[in-house]
């Protein structure tokens, strides 16, 4: 184990870091973390459509989630390249960047065209399910725009406007830009969407199994424990998510079963997740009931934003991270509960959730009955009894260990 915590700390949490602050993931992250609110929004439309159960006359508010969370590919073309260009200080361009990124990708939807003018899109394709090809598409134009940034038609002493300048060299890469994707779509007959679809295929199987789902929050929590930010696999964990859960709400409404059991509203507002990533929030609990003064502290300053699923404090304040007697714990809970919630929902005892529901701050248990009733509560409830059976005998040993500190400390202050 002290090898594994040596390895860890000085060579693979440092070069993890160092990757995850590269500009081009950085900003990755960072236009996903940008279009979060128009998720939340579909999200919040759920959350009032519960209603319609008792208030039936109430108006069909669905075009709101079609025109937030449904177009979402739109909204990562834009981001994409636009935060490149701004993490790299090429602020003059980073607006054009992005409206190309959006001119590509519509382009790369293939719509139909016909001779009246009429234009025809797949809706479908505009939201979760574009959100590869539009990172795709948001990287290609960032690496375009990022080397052809020092490009100019003009000598250094023009003496032409600056804003004319800008214009004319701005044409150049943007021209290659839709070059490329009139070529792919008007010339080649070329579905970037198929292509996609047919290479993730594989990937999004095996994340839908019982060792996927497992392996997904087990690493998860395994780089959580080294102090690596969840936020940090944003762009893997979305893409999966997103489109799955966009599957098991679109056969929801055909009167189908969903199929798709790894998902966000899985993880954060169903079982996985309580308190956070790891299944934190028992912890914090038995915190409550320490006699070390330190964990007693810590328990009660994170149990409001651990019911809210934000767990940053106790991982780090605890801490967790980096911490043998407390990562443990959280690895064995990493395994445990997934294959519960995975063989429960896929045995059919507890629907599998079809409602987007994003909305990872909403107390655990209300999200819980919201997506799966009461059998969903009762699950709920079994996973909570095993996590806080789980990390109990290691709250003691770390308990008493503080304690002990404490004493040392308090004795020879006093001596």
């Amino acid at each position: 184990m002290d090898r594994l915590m040596k390895w860890m700390t000085e060579k693979f949490a440092p070069r993890l870091e160092a990757f995850t602050k590269n500009v081009w993931v950085d900003s990755i992250q960072e236009a996903i973390m940008v279009a979060l609110p128009m998720i939340f929004i579909g999200s919040l439309i759920t959350l009032v459509s519960i209603l319609n159960n008792y208030f039936p006359g109430m108006p069909d508010l669905t075009p709101i989630t079609t025109f937030s969370f449904g177009l979402l590919g739109i909204f990562i073309a834009f981001l994409t390249p636009y935060m490149v260009m701004q993490k790299k200080d090429r602020h003059k361009i980073k607006l054009i960047a992005g409206a190309t990124g959006l001119s590509l990708f519509m382009m790369l939807l293939k719509p139909k065209i016909s001779d009246d003018g009429t234009i025809q899109f797949l809706l479908e394709r505009f939201g979760p399910s574009g959100m590869i090809t539009a990172l795709l598409v948001g990287i290609l134009v960032a690496v375009v725009m990022n080397m052809f940034n020092r490009f100019s038609l003009f000598k250094k002493d023009t003496k032409l406007p600056e804003f004319i300048v800008d214009w004319f060299d701005f044409l150049v890469p943007i021209g290659l830009i839709l070059m490329f994707g009139w070529v792919l779509i008007y010339q080649l007959d070329f579905d970037i969407f198929e292509l996609i679809v047919n290479i993730f295929k594989p990937l999004n199987t095996i994340s839908q199994s019982l060792i996927g789902f497992v392996l997904f929050n087990f690493i998860g929590v395994v780089l959580y424990s080294f102090g690596v930010s969840p936020w940090v696999m944003t762009p893997i964990f979305y893409s999966i998510w997103i489109p799955a859960i966009e599957e098991n709400a679109a056969l929801a409404a055909q009167g189908l079963e969903p199929v798709n059991i790894n998902t966000f509203e899985t993880f954060f507002s169903g079982w996985v997740g309580v308190g956070g990533l790891g299944a934190t929030l028992p912890l914090i609990i038995w915190f409550l009931f320490a006699k070390s003064k330190k964990l007693n502290s810590i328990g009660k300053a994170t149990i409001v934003p651990s019911l809210f699923n934000i767990n940053e404090p106790v991982i780090y304040g605890a801490p967790i991270a980096f911490n043998p007697i407390l990562m443990i714990p959280m690895w064995i809970n990493g395994l445990i509960t997934p294959i519960i919630v995975y063989m429960v929902l896929d045995s059919g005892l507890v629907d599998i959730p079809a409602k987007v529901y994003q909305l990872w701050y909403t107390p655990i248990g209300l999200s819980t009955y919201i997506l799966s009733g009461l059998n969903g509560l009762i699950l709920l409830a079994v996973i909570l009894l095993i996590i806080f059976v789980v990390w109990f005998p290691f709250f003691k040993v770390y308990d008493l260990q503080e304690l002990k500190k404490e004493k040392e400390q308090a004795d020879l202050q006093e001596g």
